[in-house]
């Protein structure tokens, strides 16, 4: 395979039409790399993979406004992704079950909860001797081929900045409407919510980080640390919820009264540091913001046609 492009529009030689596909087919070919890998478990695969169809889908909300198809392929990548999640979720309660007694490893005897553990980790070999995997993972592969395929046809109706600045307002204007919800009724799912906005506006300041590398750093930066906080939080409700759905096979009742504790004393923290994270974030309103990135594109764009035009001399 060849070196796929990295995630980001080169808006100063291609232009936004060129970049949506290139980004694509980078995305696509790295998924279909990473399903055709030997050496890479199945776990690892369907990490990377969802990963790839998340950013697929983050670039299509990118064009929305402009992108006739964005409904269809939202869906697909968001369906494709889906497949093999019940895969991925048990490898992530592990890796948050790790974590939070590494977390309390002063505080906490760690083997008091090591029945909890061993329980997620039969979990997940269960879940990995389920027969249709193998067809999942076929299928998985045959619909990233046949997104490839697709994407030479995907078309734009409007050029340049215009093409991006109605996804990029939507996405960020939901962020900041999920933020105050959550704010107001901090459970589980509003948490979820705003993060998943979060993600999406994270993905948007990646793929436009060429427009001011120095000063998008930074909020690419600030983004990517709210999607963890936020993250972090998810994957403990949905920790609690699986133990708390059979305690009596994950430990005695005072090992699960305890552990129930350390996971609401994490989230706590957690909520806490994402909403002052947020309030700087998502400070601005979406027409600031996006007549804020406009210019930036716009001062870039001069740049590089008087880099040209003093070569060119």
């Amino acid at each position: 395979m060849k070196n796929p492009v990295t995630y980001r529009y080169e808006h100063t030689t291609k232009t936004v039409e060129e970049n949506l596909r290139a980004v694509a087919y980078g995305q696509i070919d790295m998924a279909l790399a990473e399903l055709d890998d030997a050496e890479m478990s199945v776990q690892d695969k369907v990490h990377q993979v969802r990963k790839r169809c998340k950013k697929l889908r983050g670039l299509v909300r990118l064009v929305r406004g402009t992108f006739s198809d964005y409904k269809s392929e939202n869906r697909r990548f968001r369906d494709a992704a889906a497949q093999l999640s019940q895969i991925r979720d048990a490898e992530a309660v592990i890796e948050t079950h790790d974590d939070l007694i590494e977390l309390f490893d002063d505080q906490i005897d760690k083997m008091a909860f090591s029945s909890v553990g061993d329980r997620l980790e039969a979990r997940q070999e269960d879940i990995l001797a389920e027969k249709d995997i193998d067809q999942k993972m076929a299928q998985l592969r045959a619909d990233m081929v046949e997104a490839r395929d697709r994407v030479q046809k995907w078309r734009l109706s409007e050029k340049s900045f215009a093409a991006i600045e109605g996804g990029l307002a939507k996405t960020y204007r939901r962020a900041r409407n999920a933020m105050a919800e959550a704010r107001e009724e901090p459970t589980p799912e509003k948490l979820h919510e705003w993060r998943k906005r979060v993600k999406y506006h994270w993905y948007h300041a990646r793929l436009l980080r060429e427009i001011w590398p120095r000063m998008m750093r930074a909020h690419i930066n600030v983004a990517d640390e709210l999607a963890d906080l936020l993250g972090d939080h998810h994957d403990l409700a949905v920790y609690r919820e699986i133990v708390l759905s059979d305690p009596a096979a994950y430990g005695d009742a005072d090992e699960i009264e305890a552990l129930i504790g350390l996971i609401v004393a994490h989230q706590s923290v957690l909520v806490e540091d994402a909403f002052l994270l947020g309030a700087r974030l998502l400070a601005e309103k979406p027409c600031a913001l996006v007549k804020r990135w406009r210019a930036f594109w716009r001062t870039a764009m001069r740049q590089v046609a008087a880099q040209q035009h003093a070569l060119a001399a």
